[in-house]
């Protein structure tokens, strides 16, 4: 009885569902019809891979770099794969922008090419990216390495955000680390750090030469610097087993390239072309302050190429509307009044004595307090005797000081005090320059002591 009971159950409920069926409205929409058969993407759901299915993945990927696989390594996968899964995706979106581009300079050094993670361990495939140390651009120049391998640098223009040359930059300077060392690990560490640091570590660790031998003695961001690019060319060979695709990826917009040779506002020449000034910064993003310098000289501006015949036939009255004095005064006024601006301003270093307090010397130099702090990557006001502080004065606050100096004394002779520094020696006497001084004393570097005593003249 029990089994027939349970038989007329499911034909009632059976019956049901097929009435149920028959009085929905049935749907015209093809859409509806193909969802049907479409199997639902789980945007949210985050796959498991085990430490020893990743250790088969990682053995899997052909690449001319070593890509030794530990639990530092694996710490560093469940962050891109679990934790932070949004950066990821942030960089899938981006790849497609600037990777065949450094798979270009790749291939042109003949450099392999699975280093063109490293600008995601470096930047996140952002071109304006800016560390708090002074690092610029996707390859994270630091001021000097970029003048050392031909990046410019000036108020108005910083070849380090400028994808083409800096990625040039990089591949030339990654081929010198890897030629010093003879070992990618290591190079990739220099990269991060210096050839200094790693050599100093080869020294500490015995003389071994491997990233991982002379792991211990390597500062602690160079540690996890070479298992993050590990990490990252992980991810991205296996974005699709860690469900992290991404089906809107970023771009930019095709582009054409004109010839500048004078002052040029971004802002305006949107408004001229009818296109998003956004893109315009976006193809020039070396541009720091969305214009063409007035000393430019065929400057190769990047506009959207849909747009070049229209520039071409308009030239003359566009870049006289771009390039007119109002707009060229409207700069102008607006870069004096912004914060931290160092438009028009002369670099002068002060050294901290014993005493001195922040908002003083921002007085003393005739600089906002917010702007010094700024320059000088100061949150508070806590500094300390013997600190370099770097100010931007005005034309007017060097003649000033210049009128204030005293006339060389009779001896000749300067004694040196506690927090001297040549260039404030050289601030207190008439026609002295820090040149001056080491050239006068045979000094090869800035470094002097309390109790020296310099010449000053002769």
């Amino acid at each position: 009885m029990a089994r027939i009971a349970g038989i007329f159950c499911f034909f009632i409920i059976v019956a049901i569902a097929v009435t149920a069926c028959e009085a929905a409205p049935v749907s015209t929409d093809p859409r509806d019809t193909v969802a049907l058969f479409q199997p639902a993407y789980d945007y949210e759901y985050v796959p498991d891979a085990s430490y020893d299915l990743v250790a088969d993945r990682i053995a899997c990927i052909e690449s001319d770099i070593p890509l030794t696989y530990n639990h530092r390594v694996k710490s560093f996968i469940d962050y891109f794969t679990v934790k932070d899964r949004e950066y990821t995706r942030m960089v899938i979106r981006r790849k497609d922008v600037y990777f065949p581009l450094f798979e270009k300079y790749l291939k042109k050094h003949n450099l392999p090419q699975d280093l063109k993670y490293l600008a995601i361990v470096e930047s996140g495939l952002k071109p304006e990216a800016r560390s708090r140390v002074g690092a610029v651009g996707l390859w994270q120049f630091m001021p000097s390495t970029g003048r050392m391998f031909g990046l410019s640098q000036d108020w108005y223009v910083d070849e380090r955000q400028s994808p083409e040359k800096s990625t040039e930059a990089a591949c030339k300077y990654l081929k010198q680390l890897y030629n010093m060392f003879g070992d990618w690990e290591l190079a990739l560490a220099a990269y991060n750090t210096g050839p200094g640091n790693v050599r100093k570590a080869i020294r500490r660790s015995g003389y071994k030469k491997s990233f991982w031998g002379i792991y211990r003695y390597l500062p602690r961001e160079t540690r996890s610097y070479v298992p993050q690019f590990v990490a990252i060319a992980y991810t991205l060979n296996y974005i699709d087993e860690h469900n992290l695709q991404e089906e809107i990826p970023d771009y930019l917009v095709d582009a054409d390239t004109v010839l500048i040779s004078q002052f040029a506002s971004l802002k305006v020449l949107a408004e001229q072309l009818n296109v998003c000034e956004d893109d315009l910064k976006r193809l020039n993003p070396e541009l720091r302050r969305g214009v063409v310098p007035e000393t430019a000289k065929n400057y190769p501006l990047r506009i959207p190429a849909d747009m070049a015949d229209y520039l071409a036939a308009n030239q003359s009255s566009i870049l006289d509307t771009v390039g007119s004095e109002t707009i060229k005064k409207q700069f102008i006024a607006q870069a004096r009044k912004s914060s931290g601006s160092t438009y028009g301003r002369s670099k002068v270093t002060y050294r901290v004595r014993r005493g001195d307090v922040l908002g003083k010397i921002a007085e003393r130099h005739g600089v906002r307090l917010s702007d010094l702090r700024r320059w000088n990557n100061i949150r508070g006001s806590r500094i300390y005797a013997g600190q370099r502080l770097t100010l931007y004065v005005k034309s007017s606050s060097r003649s000033a000081v210049a009128s204030s100096r005293q006339p060389l004394p009779a001896g000749k002779y300067h004694l040196v005090q506690p927090g001297d520094s040549l260039w404030e020696i050289s601030r207190k006497y008439q026609g002295l320059t820090v040149t001056k001084i080491k050239q006068l004393n045979k000094l090869s570097s800035n470094s002097i002591k309390p109790g020296q005593k310099l010449i000053i003249g002769r």
